[in-house]
């Protein structure tokens, strides 16, 4: 099911092989993960990248937002996800506020690496948030960067809103992941974006795109681990597909994806935003 070559699969995902990966043209598989159980069942099946989201305080803790996840909460979770990891790549996020000043940063994201096993931190927001993802850069921290919707903005945004419509918040958004990639980021989330905008972006910068709503032209694909699996309850996003829902395994659901995101038939313009 997959479209690597021989023996990719069982090769570690490292920070250095991202930019390898986009310049060969490989697709990058990133999901969502909060315990070694299903880490186990997410690396055999061949994702590439695994983020343990401050996504967790909606899923598994049944908020209506991201924003009460609390830095101890995280380790937590990624000690778990790390233990059930042997090749893919894990990607923590620093909660709301951990990262407000550089300092701060370097504390979280000391932290998460040190005690949480992260290979890599995700920080939202660019403007003085560029500061910190150059602070830790700096000091050997790698960092993913995650610009559009932004859920920690979820009350300056006026909710979960696609971002980049207008002309001025497009080119501005542009202007953001080119400054972030200066700043240091080495990967890049872009989350509920035109996929015209997404494709753009993923032009400029020299580091993969990760795209959520975001369209085809990414460098790769991230889902919610419950939104592929079809158990988050109420309304599912536009670009969510649910993987499971055809029947099979929850590991065979994964491959589905993994297989989809590398041949290019995740996500459909029905799956992406104009």
């Amino acid at each position: 099911m997959s479209s690597l070559p021989d023996g990719e699969l069982e090769l570690p995902v490292t920070v250095p092989s991202l930019r390898l990966r986009k310049a060969r043209g490989d697709r990058l598989v990133m999901l969502t993960c909060y315990d070694a159980s299903f880490a186990h069942v997410l690396d055999r099946a061949g994702v590439d990248l695994v983020l343990v989201g401050d996504s967790l305080g909606m899923v598994v803790q049944g908020r209506r937002d991201t924003l009460a996840v609390t830095l101890e909460e995280m380790i937590y979770h990624a000690r778990a996800v790390r233990r059930g990891l042997r090749r893919a790549l894990m990607v923590v996020d620093l909660p709301f506020q951990s990262y407000a000043t550089p300092e701060r940063a370097l504390d979280a994201a000391t932290r998460a690496v040190a005690e949480g096993g992260a290979a890599m931190v995700k920080l939202e927001g660019a403007g003085p948030v560029l500061e910190s993802i150059r602070f830790l850069s700096e000091r050997d921290v790698p960092v993913c960067a995650h610009l559009g919707l932004t859920p920690q903005s979820f009350h300056r945004l006026g909710g979960f809103r696609v971002q980049g419509r207008d002309e001025a918040v497009a080119i501005r958004l542009r202007e953001d992941a080119r400054r972030v990639v200066e700043a240091g980021a080495e990967l890049l989330v872009l989350e509920c974006v035109p996929h015209e905008l997404a494709a753009q972006i993923s032009s400029d910068v020299a580091v993969p795109t990760i795209g959520i709503g975001a369209g085809a032209g990414c460098n790769g694909q991230v889902l919610v681990l419950h939104d592929l699996l079809g158990v988050t309850p109420g309304k599912r996003p536009r670009f969510v597909k649910d993987f499971l829902e055809q029947g099979g395994s929850i590991r065979g659901a994964v491959e589905r994806y993994a297989a989809a995101v590398r041949d290019g038939s995740f996500p459909t313009l029905e799956q992406s935003f104009e």
